[in-house]
């Protein structure tokens, strides 16, 4: 190789050099676009997660619209009522430290 090649081989190693330590040292480089890659995978996890959640719901949804027994089940469950003549038992909890 002549003189002038391995200059000009050395130079574009050097530039290629400085240019990889400039992207790896400052924002916006290759650390914040793995750490991104990482965002990426959690936010794609919690949409699957989300995603379940809205089908649940949407039984759910159908079920209250649909199915009196459903209603009735939600009813009792969220608001405690009770039917004339039913018994409701209240059970306290056996840790106390707990419900402070």
């Amino acid at each position: 190789m002549s003189a002038v090649r391995v200059r000009r081989w050395v130079i574009s190693v050097a530039v290629v050099a400085v240019l990889a330590l400039l992207s790896a040292a400052t924002p916006g480089g290759i650390r914040d676009a793995l750490a991104l890659g990482g965002e990426v995978d959690r936010m794609r996890a919690e949409n699957a997660r989300l995603a379940a959640d809205n089908a649940q719901l949407s039984l759910e949804i159908h079920a209250l619209k649909t199915d009196p027994a459903a209603v009735e089940r939600a009813v009792r469950e969220e608001l405690r009522y009770i039917r004339p003549g039913e018994r409701v038992y209240v059970l306290e909890d056996a840790r106390p430290e707990e419900r402070r």
